[in-house]
């Protein structure tokens, strides 16, 4: 389904990303673990072109594309193709969750907004929020206002998403509903690819696992395998850390 290879990033003088490569299958969910600084986000974020590449190849849907030269006509053809769900939600805050919902595909897409408005409260229901199409941000949980960024997403009939740490801005007692919400769409087959430090949404849910160090990818595997026989000191190491915090956290 996409295939990246060597992609390369820096920041001025920091080189945040050293040659990353990845290949995702249809149904794939994949969670891209690592300590902060690993380059987790940018990597993310250059899949879908919030940040441009400075070298590196994305193949998707049998189409080439050169990251560090493409075209905003190509951009937007790989974009309605894809999602992109941020950890602290992005919902304008004068609009009601359903209008957060719609807002794309009446100006991004032109769609009618009766359409819009019936495909953004399928979406919203599809989450289990169909009591909260007219409330504003301000009316809502923070696990609720993530659910209405996942229903955006999944509104534009994606072939992909991209998660950026959903749960990183949300009290823990609100973390469940979120994943649970990301559970039942891997159930349905849905293609994720999930920056988390969620240790137990990754082993349960994830078909593949990465872990990033210092720009690179150090270790990928199936969930099981790479939670079971982690190969890299540096990986148990960091899975160890991890569930200790997790486990005094409570979640």
């Amino acid at each position: 389904m996409i295939e990246v290879k060597g992609i390369r990033k820096s920041f001025g003088s920091t080189e945040v990303l050293k040659g990353v490569d990845l290949y995702v299958e249809k149904g794939d969910v994949i969670a891209i673990l690592g300590p902060s600084g690993s380059g987790k986000t940018t990597f993310l974020r250059c899949m879908n072109f919030l940040e441009t590449a400075d070298e590196g190849s994305m193949t998707f849907d049998k189409e080439t594309y050169n990251l560090g030269h493409i075209s905003k006509k190509d951009i937007g053809k790989i974009r309605r193709k894809t999602a992109f769900v941020f950890q602290n939600f992005n919902l304008f805050l004068n609009k009601t969750a359903l209008e957060n919902v719609t807002e794309g595909l009446i100006v991004a897409r032109k769609m009618k907004r009766s359409q819009a408005e019936a495909m953004g409260k399928r979406a919203l229901d599809k989450v289990g929020l169909s009591d909260r199409y007219y409330h504003y941000p301000h009316e809502l949980s923070g696990g609720q206002q993530q659910r209405v960024a996942i229903a955006r997403a999944l509104a534009a009939e994606p072939e992909i998403i991209y998660f950026d740490e959903p749960t990183s801005a949300l009290d823990p007692e609100l973390i469940g509903e979120v994943l649970e919400v990301m559970r039942d769409l891997a159930g349905e087959g849905m293609t994720m690819l999930v920056v988390t430090h969620e240790i137990n949404f990754a082993r349960n849910v994830s078909t593949k696992v990465i872990f990033m160090e210092e720009g690179r990818i150090l270790e990928e595997g199936k969930a099981q395998d790479f939670f079971e026989n982690p190969k890299e000191e540096r990986t148990r190491d960091f899975l160890r850390l991890v569930s200790r915090e997790q486990t005094k956290a409570g979640i």
